[in-house]
């Protein structure tokens, strides 16, 4: 599957959605949408593209904004896909891709945790590797290491 073949199959569906559909050497490309367009385009890759599988979602801090990416797999064409979409860093909001793909479930979760990206309607957004009630988001450029005493940590009692 070509750039140019997935641009063809989802610019009348996405409109506006899609902001490019690019090339990138030994996949199927890289695919840039707007936010709002999540749900859409990700049952659109999945349903018509063929990619029924997703491999790992994750999220960069840029500073001025976060980019949220997914990477997707086709047992069909034996290629992965890549989509990406950028977020405000004030409102770093996507929908959830848990609904069409379950796999996304752990991901959205690290990607919450890790670099602050809330995914919308994901059925179970809660710490899969820090304490419960940490408060900090340890990939963000922002961060700042602190001394213990400084943090506040709620711990379970198991």
């Amino acid at each position: 599957m070509e750039p140019n073949d997935i641009a063809r199959q989802l610019a009348p569906k996405l409109g506006a959605g899609l902001v490019a559909v690019e090339p990138l050497p030994g996949t199927a490309g890289r695919i840039r949408f707007r936010p709002e367009a999540a749900l859409e385009l990700f049952r659109a890759v999945r349903d018509e593209l063929n990619f029924g599988h997703l491999s790992t979602v994750g999220a960069i801090d840029w500073v001025d904004h976060r980019e949220v990416f997914y990477v997707v797999w086709s047992d069909d064409a034996k290629q992965y896909l890549f989509l990406s979409t950028d977020v405000p860093a004030d409102k770093p909001h996507v929908e959830s891709a848990s609904s069409i793909w379950p796999s996304a479930n752990w991901h959205e979760r690290e990607a919450w945790e890790m670099v602050g990206v809330t995914f919308d309607h994901h059925p179970d957004l809660r710490h899969l590797l820090m304490p419960d009630g940490y408060a900090f988001h340890p990939l963000l450029r922002s961060f700042k290491l602190h001394e213990p005493e400084e943090l506040e940590v709620k711990t379970r009692r198991v």
